[in-house]
């Protein structure tokens, strides 16, 4: 799919009091830092290059210090599933890592990153426990690659392990409160302005491209008439819609009326519709898909 660019319609332009957004929504960030376990190793790098006549610096060697250590595995993985969820919940603002959070999804996002910070922890804890011994196991499996000095303490091990979520204000062209005379301060605000505008934008656009990625690709997955060629889907080609339909109320913080009709519709339209059922019922599965593709066109403008 090529990328797509969303234009919000001129009746649906950010409002031009600007603390209607601010009062609807905040900033958030999220910082992990996890142990990777790999690290590069300068002589067997050197070896590489020495042996197939190669210049110094255009190959090297990363070592896996724990190998295939199932502990260390599964940290890596839950911190790539909270970093997923974290993005699921929230809208893109800017490029420093701080995202959109709607105060309606608030509770339910604070819920889910609370449990996921509680199990990284648990994760942790268990890896730490096991660590000396996993250190001493990966030893044969490394051969002379294993340099016990490669290995932190778990003090230090523990260190580079961290999970913190910090929630801002989102702040508006009247918060500046700083003395650079009025020109210049009225040229801030607008800059600003004009910044708050785009930013909010941009999130807006995200959640109408991933209902845009939804909405397509049930559509494709359900456009067949043959059983010869029936497509096979998952459960979640149903999930991702109806997800979506909660998204588009909890990301609607401005209240974009075009935003709500589309909530409402999608809700009727999905209204009874199951995997089982689409799987089963010809008739069905044309029927939504027909709404489906009603949707699609009615979604802001899309340039694919």
């Amino acid at each position: 799919m090529n990328a797509m660019d969303t234009t919000i319609e001129s009746s649906e332009t950010l409002p031009n009091e600007a603390p209607t957004l601010a009062s609807s929504a905040m900033l958030v960030e999220v910082n992990i830092s996890n142990w990777t376990g790999r690290k590069k190793d300068k002589a067997a790098s050197k070896d590489v290059t020495t042996r197939n006549n190669a210049n110094d610096g255009v190959a090297s060697v990363h070592k896996a210090l724990l190998a295939d250590s199932n502990n260390l595995r599964a940290i890596q993985q839950h911190v790539t599933a909270t970093r997923a969820a974290h993005a699921h919940m929230t809208m893109p603002w800017s490029n420093s890592g701080l995202r959109l959070l709607p105060t309606a999804q608030y509770f339910k996002y604070q819920q889910t990153m609370t449990d996921m910070q509680n199990e990284f922890e648990r994760l942790i804890t268990e890896f730490i426990n096991t660590y000396n011994d996993e250190v001493v196991n990966v030893q044969m499996k490394l051969g002379d690659l294993f340099s016990r000095e490669d290995y932190p303490t778990t003090g230090d091990l523990e260190r580079k392990f961290g999970f913190s979520i910090n929630y801002m204000p989102l702040p508006d062209a009247g918060d500046f409160r700083i003395d650079i005379g009025n020109e210049a301060l009225a040229e801030v605000k607008q800059q600003y302005s004009d910044f708050y505008t785009k930013q909010y934008s941009t999130a807006m656009n995200d959640v109408w491209t991933r209902l845009h990625k939804s909405l397509t690709s049930m559509s494709e997955r359900l456009d067949y008439t043959d059983k010869e060629d029936k497509k096979i889907f998952r459960d979640t080609l149903v999930t991702n819609v109806t997800d979506m339909i909660e998204l588009l109320r909890v990301c609607n913080v401005t209240g974009s009326s075009q935003m709500t009709a589309m909530a409402n519709n999608l809700e009727e339209a999905m209204s009874g519709v199951t995997p089982d059922a689409l799987r089963e019922d010809d008739y069905f599965r044309a029927e939504t898909k027909a709404a489906v593709d009603d949707a699609i066109k009615a979604l802001p403008s899309l340039d694919i």
